[in-house]
């Protein structure tokens, strides 16, 4: 069992709900990443999400995109983020870490080479947002068999074959991405979100994960209605952006703290 289902079973007993936060590798500065993500474990996240700097980051909207290209400015690369997890495995064994990037950089390292290494470092799980499960299922196999659960996004747009196909290749949970658009985007409709989900239950029995547009601790639980967890990236890159170095980890725990409160109110 991996550490992303062993910490979905944990919650499932105990009859929480997972927060799942997301941080840019290397943003602000490469120093702070490996505090940060320790900051935000004591804070109340249950499975940390780190992004792999991107220059043309498809999926996402203008704030992870400013943050992904802070750190690419301080020349922040793949074996750079591998390393930080190493370094937050130091202190922490337990805690799930998901690396969430696109395939370019992937590809100029080696996809053999990447699991491999990614295996090593203690990641826990990949996702990958411009491989689509209909054309990567030996990646998918190469990464459960070495310990790596391949976790793959669906949409409000997504036909009842893709969900069959995340549901067959897929590992750790499903991300339910809330809204059409990108990161960052408004307008999420909690009630059509909440309609969707139980179609993609149905079809799966891993847990789902609902993202993009939740944004404070209200949106959240009312989220978790549905949701086995919660996605907030965005909004907590937005809460950190111009704040000063020696403030940066306090000020995402007590961005953090209201929303763990409410999810396990």
């Amino acid at each position: 069992m991996s550490r992303i289902q062993a910490r979905f079973a944990s919650l499932q007993a105990e009859r929480r709900k997972a927060l799942i936060l997301f941080v840019t590798a290397g943003d602000p500065d490469p120093a702070f990443t490996v505090p940060l993500m320790h900051g935000l474990v004591e804070a109340g996240a249950d499975i940390l999400e780190v992004g792999v700097p991107f220059s043309d980051p498809m999926a996402d909207g203008p704030v992870i995109q400013r943050a992904s290209e802070r750190a690419l400015a301080k020349g922040v690369s793949l074996r750079d983020v591998l390393d930080m997890v190493r370094r937050f495995r130091a202190r922490d064994t337990a805690t799930p870490v998901v690396l969430m990037g696109y395939a370019n950089p992937i590809e100029s390292m080696g996809e053999g080479r990447f699991i491999a290494e990614a295996g090593e470092a203690g990641v826990d799980g990949l996702i990958v947002v411009d491989y689509p499960p209909e054309e990567c299922g030996e990646f998918a196999a190469l990464a459960k068999r070495h310990g790596l659960d391949p976790i793959f996004l669906l949409a409000p747009t997504s036909t009842a074959g893709r969900v069959a196909e995340v549901a067959r290749l897929g590992s750790g949970f499903v991300y339910y991405v809330s809204l059409k658009g990108v990161t960052g985007s408004g307008h999420l409709d909690v009630d059509e979100v909440l309609a969707r989900l139980p179609g993609i239950r149905a079809a799966t029995q891993l847990p789902i994960g609902v993202g993009f547009g939740i944004r404070d601790a209200a949106s959240a639980r009312r989220i978790s209605r549905g949701a086995d967890a919660v996605v907030i990236a965005s909004r907590l890159i937005q809460e950190l952006e111009g704040a000063p170095d020696e403030q940066l980890v306090e000020r995402a725990r007590t961005f953090v703290r209201p929303i763990r409160e409410a999810l396990d109110a």
